[in-house]
């Protein structure tokens, strides 16, 4: 069975490091999926090809380009995703923002997503949890528990390649196990939830207020 892994990076420079931690990321949760006994299809989506789409959309009332669209179907029908953004003012950039903001906001609910980040000083080693987990917590995603986070020292060292190993692991884990339940240690059924589909809608069963408080007596 083959799976398929959106890997979204926001470098803005050719090269950059954004896209080299990326592109290792990819390489290595391919190594992953692959040992599990499955192969994996990688797509990367580059923001800055599709930065005029993005400003465009955000100033038109939300109407996608034909491209934009693509992009968009392709990360809500992904298995996995990993996002790599680099720093700007201790958070993600603006054109990282931008895309997430243009998603449908049902299509990451459920999706296991590997974050990571580059920057010029591990000062700025917080954003992974200050900044990017609870983006990704918000649109409802299952964030693996390692996050990753280079700094220009760090290419090339052990330290980061560790990283970079139990991530792709931690993803591969929920990726393959989609269809399975509490897969990789995570938890009861968060490597099974179906895969989104652009515009799809999620239905739940929600239990009212009034009686969850029924027959409670008042008192702590």
């Amino acid at each position: 069975m083959s799976r398929r892994v959106v890997v979204v990076t926001a470098g803005l420079t050719v090269p950059s490091s954004t896209r080299l931690l990326a592109d290792q990321l990819a390489e290595a949760a391919s190594a992953q999926v692959t040992a599990r006994g499955e192969a994996l299809q990688v797509q990367f989506v580059e923001l800055r090809e599709v930065a005029g789409e993005l400003a465009q959309f955000m100033v038109t009332g939300g109407i996608p380009t034909p491209r934009l669209t693509e992009l968009r179907e392709q990360v809500a029908a992904a298995d996995g995703l990993i996002a790599v953004t680099p720093v700007f003012n201790s958070s993600y950039s603006g054109l990282f923002k931008m895309f997430f903001d243009a998603l449908d906001k049902d299509s990451l609910t459920g999706t296991p997503v590997l974050v990571a980040a580059t920057a010029g000083t591990a000062r700025h080693s917080l954003v992974l949890d200050h900044a990017m987990r609870p983006l990704f917590a918000y649109l409802r995603a299952v964030v693996v528990p390692t996050g990753v986070f280079a700094a220009t020292e760090d290419f090339g060292s052990h330290g980061l390649s560790e990283r970079i190993a139990r991530a792709a692991s931690e993803l591969a884990a929920l990726v393959v196990g989609r269809d399975g339940y509490g897969v990789g240690g995570f938890g009861p059924d968060l490597a099974a939830r179906p895969r989104r589909t652009s515009g799809a809608q999620v239905e739940a069963e929600v239990t009212p207020f009034g009686d969850l408080l029924r027959g409670h007596s008042g008192s702590d």
